[in-house]
């Protein structure tokens, strides 16, 4: 069995009850060389097998060739597995390993563990959108911000910049603040679970001068987002 495990920030108070019995159970543990560093301190037991950064396919393939072996392997991805993550990666390599099966083990994801440490700024219709363009072409990305900022969704960014990208979020709130108002409440939250964890309520204006880094996650209310001394609530719409 080939368990695909979301294993949160990276602490282990961010990990599921069912992601820690996983990782405790399989004696093997594959994943990007960062993940395996922050898991290894809670399982120091384990075997690790870990490939570098844009190696996400012989990444699949380790686990689901040792999969194959037999035995029951934890392939690890931070936050959620299934939220730009490695499981639908190896359910389409899985053709190749007829006899692996798989079982995604969900984790708490960054829109959700950001949006607690800033309030809660997710508690309508959302929208998650990531601003990297390695894998989606930037015009695809641009038209998901224009139909979000057109429906008034609540945003959560992933990847919001980069060395190679350091404008795409001015870019972003650029287009949204063709939809919203420059005093609309906004969020940013950086190192989630894990030391030098920050968090900071803005305004769209402002946030599209912040400097980012691909740590951060960024938070775009609607136009009903309130601002609560130093925290951002999204309205449900009771009557209070």
């Amino acid at each position: 069995m080939l368990y695909i495990v979301g294993f949160g920030a990276g602490s282990l108070e961010y990990m599921t009850k069912q992601a820690i019995e996983i990782l405790e159970k399989c004696r093997i543990i594959t994943g990007y060389t960062t993940y395996v560093e922050l898991v290894k301190p809670y399982f120091p037991d384990k075997e690790y097998l870990s490939t570098s950064m844009k190696q996400e396919i012989s990444r699949c393939r380790l686990a689901m060739e040792e999969a194959a072996k037999g035995m029951d392997i934890a392939l690890i991805c931070s936050g959620d597995a299934g939220v730009y993550g490695l499981a639908s990666l190896c359910f389409e390599l899985k053709k190749e390993y007829p006899s692996v099966k798989l079982k995604v083990i969900p984790g708490v994801t960054a829109a959700l563990s950001g949006a607690a440490l800033l309030g809660a700024p997710l508690n309508h219709d959302f929208a998650v959108i990531s601003l990297s363009d390695l894998l989606t072409p930037w015009e695809v990305i641009e038209k998901r911000l224009q139909c979000a900022g057109m429906g008034d969704f609540c945003i959560s960014l992933y990847n919001p910049s980069s060395k190679k990208r350091a404008d795409y979020l001015m870019k972003a709130c650029d287009i949204l603040l063709q939809y919203r108002k420059g005093d609309t409440v906004c969020g940013i939250t950086r190192n989630i679970g894990r030391e030098g964890e920050e968090a900071e309520v803005l305004t769209l204006t402002e946030l599209r001068e912040k400097e980012v880094d691909m740590f951060t996650t960024v938070f775009i209310g609607n136009s009903n987002t309130l601002q609560i001394e130093n925290s951002m609530a999204t309205p449900r719409g009771y009557s209070v």
